[in-house]
């Protein structure tokens, strides 16, 4: 394996230190809060976003076929690889491109040392290997061989590469097509889910261009970082206005729901209340909080402290199940009495290291954010959506995360939680111009709407907290008549073609209603 076969966030050392803690920097919860004495990782704003997926472990493959001269008759296929000497020499160029591919990656990735199959037995013994999927370099050799270099696990998936113009052009250059590729129609996909990705479809094929192998390869990492993902539901599991959400995302997702309930939540927060050294923490992580660039104090420095209090609760549950995700479901009529504020800002903070976190339990939207959230590699935020008019949308909730490009704190006034006038939540500033894409579930039947947007304003309308009005790019007026969730999720930047990609493997019905912008 390449020494540049992990990606330059270092997401190595979460896998290191674990979601408790980072030895030698931890602060220890005290024995009146937790069971042992296992550390929790201090809050830190300054640390960098910690990197949670597992690497996608690539298996290169190259195929061709061997011809030997013969007189008078037809004895080579298209392309110069059809024999040892020209296969060692392109495999050393693919070992370069790898090696550069492998440098530019922006979320971890493994790529294994490249194998070769010159049959389809060789190609067969390959499938042997762990590894989720496949980049194969199709040199030559016929659709024996092509199928069984692929992958042939179901939940694997193969990327196939050709070349026109990088290299000595490869016979599959021609021969790629309906033929021997599946078409990426909804119809097609419709029976595709977590354990069965449909094969190899026209979408899997790219020509020259390795950009194209690596955004292939980001979508396929968050694809798998997505599927089987646990999570913690504070309250248990729900889902707005479609209540088979929850089983749906177990059944079509894998994904691993624990719940917890809210008597565990109020037992610990009655011990907290007599734990000064936790208090004590509380508080200096809120002077520092308040320090943070462009933070404006607009309500009680204690909703601050005791949000603390809930962060330190929930990264010690995140650390007890071994979830780097949660819930929350009754936030504002159960959690308020609790806990003496909100959770906003709390959701927000594990967001901006780099963990998933959201209010309202809703297991129609949570998959999309899932997924989202591995594919941008970034926060991302859940929010309700309005009616959309003359192209604008206004996205707005309480528990926006400020470090939405995984790096800055976006500036934010700290104010009262919108319809209880209480506690504490962020109004973050999305700065104008900023371009984001959305996913729009059509509740859970397996339909999401992608688009891509521009942030224009971030008013300030008596709805809750962080709020932009965004311009819709491409065919906004689809909208209108859309049966929409009210909530969507959005990330910085555009994932459309990469999420795109991941959901026709999962069976998903996509529509992109940016398509062409």
């Amino acid at each position: 394996m390449c020494e540049h076969c992990m990606n330059r966030r270092e997401f190595t050392s979460l896998a290191a230190a674990g979601v408790a803690g980072v030895a030698g920097s931890a602060w220890a919860l005290s024995s009146a809060l937790a069971a042992d004495t296992k550390a929790i990782e201090p809050w830190d704003p300054d640390k960098p976003l910690l990197v949670t997926g597992k690497p996608l472990r690539v298996q290169p493959v190259l195929m061709h076929t061997r011809c030997q001269p013969r007189e008078k008759t037809s004895w080579r296929s298209w392309s110069s690889v059809i024999n040892d000497e020209a296969a060692a020499e392109e495999m050393n160029r693919i070992r370069s491109e790898l090696d550069a591919l492998a440098k530019r990656a922006d979320f971890p990735l493994e790529i294994l040392p490249l194998a070769k199959a010159t049959s389809p037995e060789e190609g067969a013994k390959i499938q042997d290997g762990q590894f989720d999927a496949v980049l194969l370099h199709a040199a030559s050799g016929g659709g024996d061989l092509f199928r069984a270099c692929a992958a042939k696990a179901p939940e694997r998936d193969t990327v196939a590469f050709v070349r026109h113009r990088s290299g000595p052009t490869y016979y599959w250059y021609e021969c790629m097509g309906t033929r021997q590729l599946k078409t990426p129609t909804a119809e097609n996909g419709i029976k595709n889910h977590a354990r069965d990705h449909g094969g190899v479809t026209l979408d899997d094929a790219v020509v020259d261009d390795q950009d194209e192998v690596l955004w292939r390869l980001r979508s396929l990492y968050g694809l798998k970082n997505f599927v089987g993902k646990r999570i913690i539901a504070l309250g248990g599991p729900g889902g707005k206005y479609d209540a088979n959400a929850p089983a749906v995302a177990k059944e079509k997702y894998l994904l691993d729901i624990v719940p917890i309930s809210y008597d565990v939540l109020d037992a610990r927060l009655k011990t907290a209340a007599g734990d000064a050294k936790l208090l004590a923490q509380a508080d200096a992580w809120t002077d520092r909080y308040l320090k943070l660039p462009d933070t404006k104090l607009e309500t009680k420095k204690e909703f601050i402290r005791n949000a603390f209090v809930l962060y330190v609760i929930f990264k010690e549950w995140m650390r007890d199940h071994d979830a780097t995700a949660m819930t929350i479901g009754a936030c504002m009529n159960t959690v308020i009495p609790m806990s003496d504020t909100t959770a906003c800002l709390t959701l927000g903070w594990l967001n901006d290291e780099g963990l998933l976190a959201f209010c309202e339990s809703d297991f129609v939207i949570i998959p999309p954010g899932i997924l989202l959230h591995y594919v941008a590699g970034k926060p991302v935020f859940m929010h309700n959506s309005t009616f959309p008019h003359k192209g604008i949308v206004t996205c707005a909730h309480c528990t926006a995360p400020r470090r939405m490009d995984g790096k800055r704190y976006e500036p934010a006034r700290i104010m009262t939680h919108y319809e209880s006038d209480f506690g504490a939540a962020p109004k973050v500033e999305i700065p104008v111009g900023q371009q984001v894409t959305f996913i729009d579930p059509q509740y859970a039947t397996g339909r999401w709407l992608g688009m891509k947007g521009i942030v224009r304003d971030n008013p300030f309308l008596p709805i809750c907290r962080s709020q932009q009005d965004v311009e819709i790019l491409g065919d906004w007026k689809r909208l209108v008549a859309e049966t929409r969730d009210s909530h969507w999720m959005m990330a910085y930047g555009d994932h459309l073609r990469e999420l795109g990609y991941a959901a026709w493997k999962l069976g998903i019905r996509w529509e992109n209603v940016s398509e062409g912008t």
